[in-house]
């Protein structure tokens, strides 16, 4: 036991296996070791046996009824001594059959069912193969009859069989037959697989029971190791082996499921599987709950935790609790099974257990250590972690990628400073590999979110670490979680109070804190900051929990969430969903908290957890779980109970959605009555109430004619017991005097009961227990209607989302609807809507659903009116079905005219909307109730919504916004959009030349540069108009826009689409103004002699003219037809080739017209730039005889550099084309040389003296191959 004093300096703990309320006992035969048959006196000091081992073990399993008289020996015994009993009814034969049944029907008629657990028809028959698996759901189902005729309809029958037996799929209609289902298990596995298989192939028939028959629990009826005879398969027999197994599976399953061990007593057999001696002796250490206590002189204390009785098991059977006698005596809380002093050489920081490997890790000195589980001695220290502050460990059943069989993945990370550093085992065994990621700061705390995430809490923030990957994402949060409080952020706006803390008071800065939470959920907790994320790191956006101080250590003991306020000295227990504070649990200097790792088998195995102080640990239980239901629900605690139910799996509660459903209707109804309208309201949004049921509750002027009549009355009185009753209990743990007792708290809600309760009564009970809602209402009226309207709110959008599965916008129903009238899910909706039952004629239905979309849009407009008219026109700019009438007149009588023109437009009547929208949008003095509708900025949003079929109300409300802002209104035009786009472009085309020309040029450049339209009228008209404004250019002497004769030049050479001889007929001759854009349409006319001739002559600029050769010859080579490979000109093809555009700038130089003289410099620079491109008779020609031949270099030197390259490039493309040749023979007589690629048409080759080569043509000689390159 623990020292007279309490322990001092503890630093860390683990607990190892954990005892709770589930039936755990073992297997006993009808026959004594010796063989003889069991007598009454036998049964009894088996019973007393079992209750005198660590655990109180006070259940057994018999294998059969009639055999050697069983139930009539053992069940007298077995009341006596407070024993319950898991039944066995054979099934080899007929007549063994029968004999089975009559017993059992003997024992309840003189004994009744308070000491059955349950009864198990057969046992392994459909493994051994001695019955198949209908006659066997057969005789379940029979003797679950037999049980009813006697009045015990509520005993649980089932069928005990291997694992094999159960996830084989022709044995699914025994699964469906059974109320629990029986998994016996051994298989010869050396011990350290042992563990490991037993785990993976009891998750294999959970699986497979879930899929069947969702909610049967799997108990675990036959288990155990040898403890001597030899080997059984890989199993070697031994006393050390069996603890071993024991501690690995019988501790954990204890805690997990219903279990029953293999076996008390067999010593004479071989193999034997007994746990005590013939003496009746254990033969190993029984005990489960270990404590392990690190100290900080270094040592390592291990107590045995022993079994306190004080509740009964879980209701799974008709038990009842006055008929269970307890026993008297009552063992002491702890015992001190050993001190390990040299455990460390300094103070113990941390321990954790790796169970599947049967380790133990330790953090001791910053360095982590790896010990073994039962010796407790040091197997490894890892030099890796020196530094360390802290770790975490996880194991998960993953399957393996290769050979996709189950395995067993431990994991074990290390924070040293910045690093995080990775170890795992496989099914027990280490991996040699290690990983190390790098993180931005230092590591303070490690916890696993998954089996391959990991939370890090750093020095100021959190992040995700991907073990698997190496990703590493931060976690944003509010205040000091990690990011800049935004509108869901601090609960004290843009600075924390750990801000303030940190920089204006100069505290210690608290530790990041990190919890699992319900399945995908986790909580982060620096401060008073709380962030709920799930496993990817992704804010869930829930409310922060309001803490007043910052907790020492937060956790999650299934299915609270735990807070451990250390300034205090107070626990506090609060429901992870509501995050209402359920109890508040004094424990005076207590400043740690321990929570058992979660197991591979169940999260939800009620496990304790563990609080502790510089002096005591108190140890934390709870009550078993539709007890605290029905003690939520006679305390009247409706919310609480309808979140617990929520949160528990459907295997551990009794008609778990029929006590859900009842009690949320109920406290629906209950909390609008109490005016707790945003609850009243979120339920009836979660069971999809009706909504003519909800809409009814509120007055005319919410509810409109629906409204139904209500009276005042006072529920003052009611609404304060129950306000009462919502608050948190406040419950102290037992005081004890005594230093060495370990303190238990018996759970979130502590409560008396009175006698036993049936599930019958519970299911019955739950729905009605409390105050019933009165049938008449109050009068709402005032800040209960605006709050009760506020609330109203988010159920009617959700009711239209209902409605909108099965209703078009225009009022016909949904193709799916529409077609079907069989699909039960959707006929079970539409009669929550409806209330009514779903008419078979399409046309009634369609009308039932139009209707209460009418009153669902109105009753939600008028709601919005009523409370937030603000929020009305949202709900015009949807699909919707509002009363037109209603509407219209709500919205004039409030001057709401934004919302009336949103809501115009919703229902088509957009003239009506524009006139409106003109009305206010040319008023000089802007109307206060109509603010958002001056000016044209309204309107011309307005116009951009509207489809191309409206272009001619377009058009005509265009116009006034064009007058007061062109750049504005040419928007409508203009923008990006698709219904801009798709305008009918020679209407706005039409109108805007009347309007404005600079409009319509502007237009006509949207529609070609940007939107591509290639219509010759249009191309045609903008370069009409381009010309035109380039003719008032030079008419009237102003400078034409900014970028308009760039424009404009750009468009007549680019486009191809206009008619160039008409654009040329407005291009006169002798305005300079004109010159260049002349010369670009007699280009496009193919007349470039005259088009030159105006660069050259008009506009004097060789520039231009040598820019304007290289564009033509450039578009001559592109069109012109590509020779064949391998084929170029040379300077003399040219010779009769057309005179080229350059031949023809050259004339103009050098033989020009009259008056013009000759331009030496320009010709020059032509020749020596294109002479090669010329042919050299004509333009030798066109050269006159008084030119120097000095001035013709550049000329000569060009040609012949032409000529040499052509010659060039064709030798080099005859020896490329012959190396070519040469490869590819060798491909073909060789090979390519790649696997299974051409192997080649001859793969030897015989080289001899005389031998040449095939490209070179030298002969080889016998001296070297040679080989050319690729």
């Amino acid at each position: 036991m623990l020292p007279s004093s309490c322990i001092h300096s503890i630093l860390t703990l683990s607990l190892i296996g954990h005892a709770t309320a589930l039936w755990k006992g073992f297997n006993l035969p009808a026959n004594n070791p010796s063989g003889s048959c069991k007598s009454q006196e036998d049964w009894a000091h088996d019973f007393s046996v079992m209750q005198s081992l660590p655990g109180r073990f006070s259940s057994a399993r018999v294998y059969a009824s009639s055999d050697c008289n069983t139930l009539a020996a053992a069940v007298p015994a077995a009341i006596a001594s407070g024993t319950t009993l898991l039944l066995g009814v054979w099934t080899e034969d007929n007549a063994h059959y029968e004999a089975e049944k009559a017993a059992l029907v003997q024992a309840i008629q003189q004994h009744g069912t308070s000491w059955i657990i349950a009864v198990s028809v057969g046992s392994e028959d459909l493994y051994r193969g001695d019955t198949d698996a209908a006659t066997l759901a057969r005789q379940i189902n029979e003797v679950r009859g037999l049980l009813c005729k006697l009045g015990a309809c509520g005993i649980e029958v089932g069928h005990v069989d291997t694992w094999t037996a159960w996830v084989d799929p022709k044995n699914e209609d025994v699964i469906r037959a059974c109320d629990f289902v029986g998994y016996p298990y051994f298989e010869g596995s050396n011990i350290e697989q042992g563990y490991n298989d037993y785990e993976k192939n009891l998750k294999k028939t959970r699986d497979t029971v879930n899929r069947v028959k969702p909610g049967v629990w799997v108990w675990v009826t036959e288990t155990g190791w040898p403890v001597s005879g030899g080997m059984l398969g890989s199993a070697v027999a031994s006393v050390s082996n069996a603890e071993a197994y024991w501690k690995g599976v019988a501790c954990e399953a204890f805690s997990n499921a219903h279990t029953f061990w293999y076996t008390l007593q067999d010593y004479l057999s071989s193999p034997s599987f007994g746990v005590v001696d013939a003496n009746f002796k254990p033969l190993f250490d029984l005990s489960c709950d270990r404590l392990l206590v690190g100290l900080s002189t270094g040592s390592l204390r291990v107590y045995r935790v022993n079994e306190v009785i004080d509740e009964a098991p879980a209701q799974h059977g008709p038990a009842a609790e006055d008929q269970r006698p307890s026993s008297s005596s009552k063992p002491n809380a702890v015992d001190l099974m050993r001190e390990e002093e040299k455990f460390s050489k300094h103070k113990v920081e941390q321990l954790a257990i790796v169970k599947e490997a049967n380790l133990l890790v330790s953090l001791s000195n910053g360095v982590v250590s790896i010990h073994d589980l039962q010796t407790y001695q040091l197997q490894e220290t890892l030099v890796k972690t020196k530094g360390a502050t802290a770790f975490a460990v996880t194991s998960n059943i993953v399957k393996d990628s290769p050979t996709d069989v189950p395995l067993i993945v431990s994991r074990l990370a290390v924070a040293v400073k910045r690093r995080v550093i990775l170890w795992s085992w496989h099914d027990s065994e280490l991996h040699p590999d290690t990983s190390e990621l790098v993180l931005v700061t230092g590591v303070k705390t490690l916890t696993w979110a998954t089996g391959t995430k990991l939370i890090a809490g750093l020095t100021s923030t959190y992040v995700l670490v991907d073990v698997e990957t190496s990703v590493v994402t931060d976690i944003i949060g509010p205040g000091s979680i990690g990011g800049a409080p935004g509108q869901d952020g601090g609960r004290f706006g843009g600075v924390g109070v750990s801000t303030i803390s940190y920089m204006g008071l100069g505290g210690v800065a608290p530790k990041p804190l990190a919890t699992h939470l319900g399945e995908g959920e986790m909580l982060l907790a620096k401060d008073i900051n709380t962030l709920f994320i799930d496993t990817d790191g992704q804010s869930l956006g829930r409310r922060q929990i309001p803490w007043a101080v910052a907790p020492e250590a937060i956790g999650y003991s299934y299915p609270y969430l735990l807070a451990l306020q250390a300034t205090r000295g107070t626990l506090e227990v609060r429901n992870p969903e509501t995050l209402t504070l359920l109890q508040t649990i004094s424990l005076p200097s207590a400043s740690q908290l321990h929570i058992s790792q979660p197991y591979i088998s169940l999260a939800h195995a009620g496990k304790g957890f563990l609080v502790l102080s510089d002096r005591c640990i108190w140890r934390m239980g709870a009550l078993g779980y539709d007890s605290q239901i029905n003690a939520l629900v006679d305390r009247f605690r409706l919310d609480e109970a309808i979140s617990l139910l929520g949160m528990l799996e459907d295997a551990l509660l009794m008609d778990k959605e029929g006590r859900l459903r009842e009690i949320k209707m109920l406290k629906a109804q209950t909390l609008f009555d109490l005016r707790r309208y945003r609850e009243a309201l979120d339920l009836f949004t979660e069971v999809s109430a009706p909504p003519q049921r909800v809409i009814q509750l509120f007055p005319p002027i919410i509810a409109g004619p629906t409204s139904s009549p209500s009276k005042a009355s006072d529920n003052t009185k009611d609404a304060d017991e129950y306000a009462k009753e919502l608050k948190a209990t406040q419950v102290e743990p037992e005081n004890s005097e005594l230093d060495e007792k370990i303190s238990k708290d018996i759970g979130s809600i502590r409560r008396s009961t009175d006698g036993s309760r049936t599930a019958s009564d519970d299911a019955a009970t739950s729905s009605v227990a409390g105050s019933q809602p009165s049938d008449s209402r109050p009068m709402l009226e005032g800040k209960d209607l605006k709050a009760a309207t506020a609330e109203l709110r988010p159920f009617l959008v959700s009711a239209r989302t209902r409605l909108q599965r099965y209703l078009n916008p225009d009022g016909t129903l949904r193709d799916g609807q529409a077609r079907s009238n069989t699909a039960a899910s959707n006929v079970q909706e539409a009669q929550e809507l409806l209330l009514a039952h779903v008419p078979d004629s399409h046309e009634e239905r369609r009308q039932q659903m139009v209707e209460t979309a009418h009153l669902v849009d109105t009753t939600l407009f008028r709601a919005y009116m009523f409370a937030s008219p603000s929020l009305a026109g949202p709900l015009f700019r949807l699909d919707n079905f509002c009363d037109p009438d209603v509407v219209k007149e709500k919205l004039i009588e409030t001057g709401r005219y934004n919302d009336l023109v949103d809501f115009f437009y919703g229902k088509g009547l957009h003239q009506q909307a524009l006139e409106l929208l003109e009305r206010f949008g040319k008023q000089e003095q802007r109307d206060e109730t109509a603010s958002q509708l001056a000016g044209p900025q309204r309107t011309v949003a307005y116009l951009q919504n509207l489809p191309p079929e409206m272009i001619e109300l377009i058009l005509r409300f265009v116009s006034w916004p064009l007058d007061e802002n062109p750049e504005l209104g040419m928007e409508v035009f203009l923008a990006d959009s698709e219904r801009a786009e798709t305008l009918p472009r020679q209407r706005v085309l039409d109108f805007l030349e009347k309007k404005d020309r600079a409009l319509a040029v502007r237009y006509l450049k949207h529609i070609i540069q940007e939107l591509d339209d290639r219509t010759a009228s249009f191309h045609q008209r903008l370069a009409e108009d381009y010309i035109e404004g380039l003719r008032q250019q030079g008419a009237s002497g102003k400078p034409a826009p900014p970028g308009w004769e760039k424009d404009a030049l750009n468009f007549l050479r680019s486009s191809y689409n206009y008619q160039p001889f008409k654009a040329l007929q407005m291009l006169t001759a002798d305005d300079p103004n004109l010159y260049e854009a002349r010369a670009i349409v007699l280009s496009k006319m193919g007349q470039h002699r005259q088009a030159l001739d105006i660069y050259v002559f008009k506009m004097r600029n060789p520039g231009k003219a040598e820019d304007y050769c290289n564009q033509v010859q450039l578009a001559e080579i592109s069109t012109a037809t590509a020779p064949r490979q391998g084929q170029r000109s040379s300077a003399t093809d040219l010779e009769d080739k057309t005179t080229s555009i350059y031949h023809t700038l050259l004339s103009l130089y050098l033989s020009p017209p009259p008056p013009h003289k000759p331009q030496w410099g320009p010709a020059l620079s032509i020749l020596a730039k294109h002479g090669a491109r010329m042919p050299a008779s004509s333009t030798l020609d066109l050269i006159p005889e008084v030119l120097p031949i000095k001035d013709l270099e550049s000329y000569f030197r060009g040609r012949i550099r032409s000529a040499n390259t052509i010659v060039n490039e064709s030798r080099l493309i005859s020896s490329l084309r012959s190396s070519m040749a040469f490869s590819e023979e060798a491909k073909l007589r060789l090979g390519d040389g790649i696997p299974s690629g051409n192997g080649g048409r001859n793969r030897h080759v015989l080289i001899t003296e005389d031998r040449v080569c095939g490209v070179c043509y030298k002969r080889f000689g016998g001296s070297a191959i040679k080989v050319l390159p690729k």
